[in-house]
């Protein structure tokens, strides 16, 4: 059974910068594809930013340039960089694990206001 746990959300202020750790329990984790999705208040689940196995990374339009994913597979582990945030990222941050199925971390606020 693979359980997720995401940390590092918060409150900063525009402009600021936050990262986002998923922690995977469970095997086989670099079989996984790996994601962030965020719902804000009011709207639905949407894609942030995902990386393969092989380590391929996409993101929304909406933070290429200031979002980076990475993958640590030694110790099982996603991240999310976050840089220069803007008020419309604001949201819940969920970590997703994809092979076969599909896994859903619990969440981590980040707020993002002066």
């Amino acid at each position: 059974q693979v359980q997720l746990m995401e940390s590092g959300g918060g409150l900063v202020q525009p402009g600021g910068e936050l990262r986002l750790s998923c922690t995977f329990s469970g095997s086989r984790f670099n079989y996984f594809f790996m994601g962030w999705r965020r719902q804000a208040a009011g709207k639905e689940r949407e894609f942030v930013a995902g990386i393969s196995s092989a380590g391929h990374t996409n993101y929304a339009d909406s933070v290429k340039g200031r979002f980076n994913i990475s993958r640590d597979n030694a110790k099982n582990t996603v991240y999310l960089e976050m840089k220069n945030l803007k008020s419309e990222d604001t949201a819940v941050y969920y970590c997703n694990a994809v092979y076969l199925v599909s896994y859903w971390g619990q969440g981590t606020q980040v707020t993002v206001s002066s």
